[in-house]
């Protein structure tokens, strides 16, 4: 039975909506789609790479292959924390992982049973030693991320980067309402609640911690993701902006004229900031040392050109709309 969900917000919830950038949420939808006999029409150059080193390795076979259903449906919580920060390290969810609950974990799976009909092997021992085998489950997903998206974590981290300061820009301009109302077409806010269109289960302030936590997702498409686990914020995982051109060859900007104004390692370090990029990222992927990337940003960013944006811990460049205006001209 589909259902309309409404989620009830207060000031207090409003106030704790916020983003975060989940390295694990993008297991279970890329797993899926690895296992997919298909091509996947927007990822398929990532997949063609990596499928053969995923089945190389046995993960088709293994811990994931039990817990992830292969055409959508229930996927554990427990393997989906609650991101603690807007950027949490890969490390840093598995630890959550290891330390789900014991009872979390045995009710995780027996609602998983109950959608497929029945555990496998493994996940039968799961269930009866919880502590002992999610350190297995753990060495797992870290096999997984680093075969099948470590590699192309920068380009994918681009994207959803770029995706929440595009949103964080529309709450700024418009408010937290339009944001909500204009995050994905199976929802809509009415001035008090999000609706949730097409959703199977009921979801209300009783069955979800406070606030909500938004998560972009360059896998998940093209409709959402949710967890509801309190006291943990609801968790809504929703399609990234710009997934479509992820794997896409990016045409080269004819930047000769722009170099003799602006500088080869100036005109460089735009040309790379196709998406908001960090100083050593763009020290390794342009060769400059990251104390002339420093420099070159610092010169650009004083002429208007680069935007800087504190994410976490680190700190994004992106370019502004007077660099792109640049750029397309120096192309023409």
């Amino acid at each position: 039975m589909v259902v309309l969900a409404e989620l009830a917000f207060s000031t207090s919830d409003l106030a704790q909506v916020r983003f975060a950038v989940s390295p694990l949420w993008e297991i279970a939808p890329s797993f899926r789609l690895l296992r997919s006999a298909g091509a996947h029409p927007v990822h398929r150059p990532w997949a063609d790479q990596a499928r053969p080193r995923m089945v190389a390795a046995g993960l088709d076979r293994g811990w994931l292959h039990e817990l992830i259903p292969p055409t959508g449906g229930y996927v554990p919580d427990f393997l989906n924390p609650a991101p603690a920060g807007p950027a949490p390290t890969p490390a840093a969810e598995r630890d959550a992982i290891r330390a789900s609950p014991p009872d979390r974990v045995r009710r995780d799976l027996d609602h998983l049973a109950r959608h497929q009909g029945n555990l496998g092997p493994r996940l039968r021992a799961l269930h009866n030693d919880p502590r002992r085998h999610l350190a297995k489950v753990a060495e797992e997903l870290e096999a997984y991320w680093e075969l099948a998206l470590a590699p192309y974590w920068a380009r994918v981290r681009a994207v959803l980067d770029a995706d929440v300061l595009h949103r964080a820009r529309l709450a700024a301009e418009h408010g937290t309402g339009h944001l909500l109302d204009t995050l994905h077409t199976s929802l809509s806010w009415d001035g008090s609640a999000l609706r949730m269109a097409r959703r199977k289960q009921p979801l209300t302030r009783t069955t979800a911690g406070e606030g909500l936590l938004l998560i972009p997702s360059a896998f998940t498409g093209p409709g959402l993701r949710t967890r509801t686990t309190p006291p943990d914020p609801p968790q809504l995982a929703y399609p990234a902006r710009g997934v479509g051109s992820l794997w896409t060859a990016r045409p080269a900007h004819r930047a000769d004229a722009l170099s003799a104004v602006l500088g080869r390692s100036r005109t460089l370090l735009l040309t790379e900031l196709e998406f908001p990029a960090s100083t050593t990222q763009l020290a390794h992927r342009t060769g400059l040392s990251p104390a002339a990337v420093s420099q070159c940003l610092t010169a650009l960013r004083e002429a208007g050109l680069v935007s800087a944006h504190r994410v976490g811990r680190s700190v994004l460049y992106a370019r502004t709309t007077a660099a792109e205006t640049l750029l397309r001209a120096a192309s023409v």
